[in-house]
């Protein structure tokens, strides 16, 4: 088993990446493998509501990484979304990249489970957590939570690391997540069958 973190910050190696590192070593530990997929600092582009990605099954805007990590979602097995608090909500990058993630390959995420991890130098990250998690709500995915708020304090890089309560929440979330993914596979080795949804015909989009 495996899970795909999404490091929303443009910075690869800051206070996002170090507490999604702690949740992947965790999750090492717990015998399930992990990956941390690199937003970066290049321009990313916001969904149109072209509705386009019905069509053609991935999204029509091919410059940027959002195809890639949605490929890349299709052989996970479970999600950690991480976002730097800049003025008291995720960061705009990766708002937009999730917006045209789950709009264009929204069946990647289905019945997997997702976790969504927040940092800030001091306010805005339960705002921002709450934000994330509504990914997961619209997407038939459970959520995995910890003891506290997935939450890590930290302004400068290195600073994260020194947040000992974070550090912990996020080893506990790793925890958690893994006895998730555990217990959906043997639900699968046991033939429980995935729930049987009425779907109609939802958009979201503005016409």
């Amino acid at each position: 088993m495996k899970v795909l973190m999404l490091n929303g910050s443009a910075k690869p190696q800051g206070n996002t990446y170090r507490a999604l590192y702690e949740v992947g070593e965790q999750l090492k530990k717990e015998g399930i493998d992990y990956g941390i997929f690199q937003i970066g600092a290049d321009p990313i582009r916001d969904c149109i509501g072209c509705g386009q990605c019905g069509a053609k099954g991935c999204c029509i805007f091919d410059d940027d990484k959002v195809n890639e990590f949605v490929e890349k979602a299709t052989e996970a097995d479970g999600f950690v979304f991480g976002s730097p608090v800049y003025y008291a909500h995720p960061s705009g990058r990766i708002l937009s990249f999730l917006d045209r993630a789950f709009y264009s390959g929204k069946k990647a995420f289905e019945y997997k489970p997702g976790a969504s991890v927040a940092v800030a130098r001091r306010g805005g990250t339960s705002a921002s957590f709450d934000v994330m998690n509504k990914y997961f709500g619209i997407s038939q995915m459970p959520v995995a939570g910890s003891t506290y708020w997935n939450l890590v304090h930290g302004r400068v890089p290195g600073e994260a690391e020194l947040d000992a309560e974070g550090m912990q929440t996020m080893r506990n979330l790793a925890k958690n997540l893994a006895w998730m993914l555990k217990c959906f596979e043997a639900g699968k080795a046991a033939g429980v069958a995935l729930p049987d949804t009425e779907r109609g015909n939802q958009t979201n989009f503005i016409r």
